[in-house]
């Protein structure tokens, strides 16, 4: 039996100015080429649990735009998309049913709307598919696969998490390659829509297997460039440091995302210095705290640390670990001001690199509800504009044109060459200025 693993890959702005934009600023332009060039981590995973009678192929799809975009003949695939792709995937997955092929979906989109999924598929996977994939494929040989395979009132251990296939990769295509440390978040953002969305209880992976993982990459790249594909790397700072030391000994460069309560401790900055850390890409959201106020809804905790953003970012660069600072435009509470206001920020704090992105919907998170039921959605189905860049939603402190206009205005400030170099001087002043 063949089994094709297909995952949608790219990021595709909707909106056509910020396209022809961000095709004369570098830097802006690099994001989305680091976003693109990442293999489907979940779908290596489910790789490495198959079993060994089953051919397994793994291959990534950029765009369907003809027949050429659909990859080999096979008994079933199982396709993994995010909701900005998942148009194509519906395609996709069309196409192979036509052909007589068992279509399997699953990814954090699927297990938000189900019941659309399930229109395009022989069988949908809902939460954590490591728990029931052994069942999926021991149906599938058996010709007996239910429509409906839900993991979601359970939570996976990550002490039994398999090794993924990296082997299956053509390595030469890609810049990075994912590791997962952890999953799941002790916040709760009402915009996230990571793994926190199919994991809620946050729980970490042993150590030792983090490393195995990082052995087997090696086996094809010697000195890989890592993303830990996490959604708050350090949140649990003993497993953080326990983490760091063994990273320590393996020479390798690596990225991951957490939140600005690392820079509070400075046994662990250096710890991560040492054991390789490239950069620290940190959801900051907003200078504001009225703005952040409620975002996070367990503790109020984004809102409760805004006063630290500055200190914190100066703090981490001290250390020699460049800061990704991330910002949202568009949120409750922000008016044309706020777009100065970052710009300010990156200014005042010498932010090595920057993300902007514009507030962004996603299906089965409380922001998406909460703006369904205000009216405030342009459109409830727009799933293509779930890019992080393109609006679906009327803001409540300007209308939708100056939220556009403004956005690709600080777009043009941010990433200009002149700009992007003096962020890269300042990192080094802090660098020196520490020492």
């Amino acid at each position: 039996m063949r089994l094709g693993l297909i995952a949608m890959s790219g990021v595709r702005v909707q909106n056509q100015d910020l396209m022809q934009l961000g095709l004369t600023l570098p830097g802006f332009v690099e994001r989305s080429k680091v976003i693109a060039s990442l293999p489907s981590l979940a779908l290596l995973t489910l790789a490495g649990l198959t079993r060994s009678d089953i051919d397994v192929s793994y291959h990534e799809v950029p765009d369907i735009a003809g027949p050429d975009e659909f990859p080999g003949e096979y008994d079933a695939v199982a396709i993994s998309s995010y909701s900005a792709q998942i148009k194509d995937a519906y395609t996709l997955a069309d196409h192979y049913r036509r052909e007589g092929t068992k279509v399997i979906l699953g990814g954090l989109h699927v297990s938000a709307c189900p019941e659309e999924a399930a229109r395009h598929a022989d069988a949908i996977v809902l939460g954590e598919g490591e728990a029931v994939w052994p069942k999926v494929m021991k149906d599938l040989k058996v010709g007996a696969l239910k429509q409906v395979y839900d993991t979601r009132s359970s939570s996976f251990d990550l002490r039994h998490a398999p090794m993924p296939a990296f082997e299956l990769l053509d390595i030469d295509r890609y810049n990075r390659l994912t590791v997962q440390t952890q999953r799941g978040c002790p916040l709760s953002c009402d915009f996230c829509a990571s793994s926190i969305r199919i994991s809620p209880r946050f729980k970490t992976k042993p150590v030792e297997k983090v490393i195995a993982e990082i052995h087997r990459i090696k086996t094809i790249w010697e000195k890989p460039f890592i993303e830990f594909a996490d959604d708050n790397t350090f949140a649990n700072k003993a497993h953080a440091k326990r983490l760091a030391k063994a990273l320590a000994g393996e020479n390798i460069r690596w990225f991951t995302e957490t939140d600005v309560s690392v820079a509070d401790d400075p046994e662990l900055l250096s710890m991560l210095r040492d054991a390789g850390c490239s950069q620290l890409l940190i959801g900051l959201e907003a200078t504001d705290k009225t703005v952040l106020d409620g975002i996070e809804q367990k503790t109020n905790w984004k809102a409760k640390r805004a006063d630290t953003y500055l200190e914190a970012v100066h703090r981490i660069q001290q250390h020699g670990i460049t800061v990704n600072g991330c910002f949202v435009l568009g949120l409750d509470g922000q008016t044309e001001e706020s777009f100065e206001d970052v710009a300010k920020f990156v200014r005042d704090s010498g932010l090595y690199d920057v993300q902007v992105t514009v507030q962004t919907p996603f299906p089965g998170t409380p922001l998406y509800e909460r703006l369904k039921s205000e009216g405030r959605l342009l459109r409830s189905d727009a799933w293509e504009t779930c890019t992080l860049f393109d609006v679906n939603v009327r803001p409540d402190g300007m209308t939708v044109d100056e939220l556009e206009n403004r956005f690709k205005d600080l777009v043009a400030t941010l990433y200009t060459d002149d700009f992007t170099q003096w962020r890269r001087s300042a990192f080094r002043k802090q660098v020196r200025g520490a020492h």
